[in-house]
């Protein structure tokens, strides 16, 4: 099935990569939001169960092995074109998740990755429902990072 024009809506992953008070972005490669930072994430593969998509999309994207964690939140993107009509649409499902190893560098379709703190998100240009998720993430995932709590 074609994401450009879809005849139903693509189910898409997401992760809320939290560690040190910091979330992880990634610089999208590819439309629809091309050069723009989010979270790190894609599309579900048939057979494939959430919790393995979002780990494959994080490893793919950024090198890093994840702990998926708790669902944040479940959201629609759709993407009209200028007579209306859903030229991207995406049920995007987003869990928190914590990194367990890896090393971290941009592949995939991300051009680039960094961690970034709450207040500079905006400023990064993210979409309001994309800062909306990390927020939650943030506030659940204060203190429960098991990097940060071996230390």
């Amino acid at each position: 099935m074609s994401r450009l024009y879809p005849s139903l809506p693509v189910v898409g992953v997401g992760a809320v990569i939290v560690h040190h008070g910091e979330v992880l972005l990634v610089r999208r490669g590819n439309p629809p939001l091309e050069g723009e930072w989010s979270i790190p994430g894609g599309a579900l593969e048939l057979g494939e169960k959430l919790r393995d998509g979002i780990a494959r999309e994080v490893l793919e994207e950024t090198g890093l092995d994840v702990e998926v964690g708790p669902l944040l939140d479940v959201v629609d993107s759709i993407f009209p074109d200028h007579e209306g009509r859903a030229k991207y649409h995406y049920v995007l499902i987003d869990y928190l998740c914590h990194p367990r190893a890896g090393t971290l560098a941009a592949a995939s379709d991300a051009s680039a990755v960094r961690w970034a703190r709450p207040e500079e998100l905006g400023p990064l240009g993210l979409k309001p429902f994309t800062i909306a998720v990390i927020q939650k993430g943030f506030a659940l995932g204060s203190g429960s990072d098991p990097l940060t709590a071996a230390r």
